[in-house]
Order: C-alpha cells, then structure tokens, then sequence
C-alpha cells in the first residue's frame, strides 16, 4: 500500500504532493514502483495534529481519486469521516482505511450501504493528544479485544467479515515500548482470523532507536515493514514502495514463498 499524502503538515513529506496534479503524479510513480493499492488521506494524523472540516478534506481528497479511479490500482482513503467516505467510494474509491475504527455517527451504516472494504485502526485517544502519556495494562489484550469489538460491531451493522482488514495502530497512543512489544507479537493478531494491515513507514518510534530524521527513515522502515510481514502482516502501508518490494522478494526467495 503506497502513501499519498494530500496535505500541507503530514509529519513525513506534508506539502510535497498537496496539490491534485503532484499527488496523482505520485500515485503514477508508486503505480510503476509496485504498489498493489494506493492509500490517499486528506488529513494529517501525526500526533498533535488538528482536524480539518469536512469541506477541506474533500477538495484535498475527492479530486485526487476522480483522476485515479481508471489507473487499475485499488484506492483506499485515509478518512474517518462518513461523508469523504460516501463521496469517495461513489468517486471510486474501494477501501475506506479509519483511523477512528468506524466510530464516527454513521460511518458503519455508510461502509455497510455499499461494497467497499475497511481497515479497523486501533487507536488511543485522538491525534492532538494521543501521544500524551498513552498507558495500558496489557498492550497486546486491551487492542486485540478493541479490535475484536469493533469487528463485531462492523459485522453486526451489515459489513461481512470478508471486507474486514485491522490495524494495531502503530504510532496512534503508543510509546516506543508499546509499539515494539506490538511488533515483536504481532503473530498473536492472526488468532483473531482477519488479514493484518501494518504501517510503520516512518514513524516517530523508528527515529526513536535510530535517531535518524524521518526523511532518512528508509533502511528502518523497509527493516520494520520486513518484520511485520514475517510477524504475520498481509497488507504494508509505505512511502517507499519499491525498496519494500525488494526486500520482500529477498526474503520470500530465501524461503520459498515465492
């Protein structure tokens, strides 16, 4: 999954590709790198970040997947807010990729009104103050039993089990411990038999151990997105597609699962 961030303040490369044509111009170079899905967000995430209205993130978003509905390549957008969700799956849209786990008044019935998949995303608190001391009991129990929650609700609402994907939300209300011990028992997420999707693409916590800036993050995130996939992940959320898909063939060769 290539990343398209259509705004001026995401935390890794906010304002490179904030207008319509630089953004379909990196969708089209993510296409030719390799990537088997495109996901397009309108709104930054990235902790201490604030929200923007419904009719901003629609004009960032909305042109973005009209010129990109007829490139073959399935579009997730990156929303948690049921009315980019309903204008964009119309616009083409197949995925609906929510940070806010289809919480949001109407989001589960505007998933479940049409045939899109979605991605349940765990996370702690909001963006403006999700990094504020996030704490848990137990890490791994407290998401899987979040996660598993909001799969029944999605279910419950009319949304089938087989257009389910989950996120443990990486980054989203987590310190660096959290999001390791995440990552070292990732495996424990396939109990709950729904496809794993992971992003760690230049995440704050891999300049953490590295003390590298986020622009110069590729090593570590191809090095985290390899350790995600052995760990069970089926789907990787990264900005740089091509070295990830490098290093997957690398390992799936030297073990056969190609």
């Amino acid at each position: 999954m290539g990343i398209i961030n259509v705004t001026p303040d995401s935390f890794s490369d906010g304002g490179l590709y904030a207008s319509t044509n630089d953004a379909v111009s990196h969708a089209e170079k993510l296409i030719e790198e390799g990537a088997d899905i495109l996901d397009i967000g309108g709104e930054s995430t990235r902790p201490g970040s604030a929200p923007v209205c419904v009719e901003e993130e629609l004009h960032r978003v909305l042109p973005v997947v009209q010129a990109l509905a007829n490139k073959n390549t399935p579009i997730s957008v990156d929303t948690s807010k049921p009315e980019i969700m309903r204008a964009t799956i119309k616009a083409g849209a197949t995925m609906i990729n929510d940070i806010n786990a289809l919480q949001s008044p109407g989001a589960l019935e505007t998933v479940a009104d049409g045939e899109a998949t979605v991605c349940i995303v765990h996370m702690q608190g909001k963006p403006q103050y999700m990094q504020l001391k996030p704490q848990y009991e137990d890490v791994i129990t407290e998401i899987k039993d979040f996660l598993q929650q909001r799969i029944d609700a999605a279910q419950a609402a009319g949304i089938q089990r087989e257009r389910i994907t989950i996120d443990p939300g990486f980054g989203f209300g987590k310190t660096l411990e959290h999001n390791l011990k995440l990552l070292r028992y990732l495996d424990q997420f396939t109990d709950i038999g729904i496809p794993i999707l992971v992003g760690l693409s230049r995440k704050s916590m891999l300049r953490e151990i590295t003390g590298n800036k986020e622009k110069e993050q590729t090593c570590s995130s191809i090095s985290a997105a390899l350790l995600a996939a052995i760990n069970g992940a089926k789907i990787l959320r990264v900005h740089d597609v091509k070295a990830t898909k490098d290093a997957l063939a690398i390992y799936n060769a030297v073990t056969n699962k190609v």
